[in-house]
């Protein structure tokens, strides 16, 4: 029986340098002449999945305490679990292992193939999200990780505050695939300026390791 292919919403027009292939997925690992950053990664292949639950506080989905307070997050074990509202939690694996099966619980719901997911990492990048957001990503009240739900170039999203260091700031960024092809290319155009490039997954594996 031929298997399916699954293919990424975000086209990036950079030359791979190193691919491999994970349940079904062609994931670049490296992009010829990466630089020195910024860097744009596409992540969409990681698994992703969506739990409501009206006691989420009883529920430790991969044996994470689930924050209690809407646009907490907390990133454990290569998990980063962001509280979306009451009854609501996303839940994105980062830890390498991209065949984590979604739990039999009916709650959850596998939203990998339905959403893109990039990461934007290293400097300037706040910058660049200044010309296509108001939302406050420096904010000085919150405690990286956190969460935002708003628009990001006019597109209703979710974007998470890994990193606020100043040479290694990072965001998170998921919404509908059907938004790919205009949300990277409205990214590329604002970060041309600042040098924004594709980097592949290995460079954010690195770098979400040195957090």
């Amino acid at each position: 029986m031929e298997e399916i292919q699954r293919v990424s919403p975000v086209v990036l027009k950079s030359t791979p340098l190193k691919t491999e292939t994970r349940d079904n997925w062609a994931v670049v690992m490296e992009y010829h002449g990466e630089g020195d950053g910024p860097f744009l990664v596409d992540l969409s292949h990681k698994p992703r999945f969506d739990l409501q639950d009206a006691n989420l506080a009883v529920i430790k989905p991969f044996g994470i305490v689930i924050p209690a307070t809407p646009g907490d997050c907390v990133l454990e074990n290569g998990i980063l679990a962001n509280r979306m509202n009451r009854t609501q939690v996303s839940l994105f694996n980062f830890n390498g292992q991209d065949n984590v099966s979604m739990p039999a619980d009916p709650g959850y719901t596998d939203v990998t193939e339905s959403t893109l997911c990039i990461a934007l990492i290293g400097k300037n990048v706040f910058s660049i999200c200044e010309k296509l957001t108001a939302l406050d990503f420096m904010d000085n009240q919150r405690k990286a990780p956190f969460l935002f739900q708003g628009p990001f170039s006019h597109v209703p999203c979710q974007i998470v505050t890994l990193s606020k260091e100043i040479d290694s700031t990072g965001i998170i960024l998921t919404c509908s695939r059907g938004y790919g092809r205009d949300m990277i290319h409205s990214i590329l155009a604002s970060g041309e300026e600042f040098g924004l490039q594709p980097a592949g997954e290995s460079r954010f594996t690195n770098w979400i390791k040195a957090l």
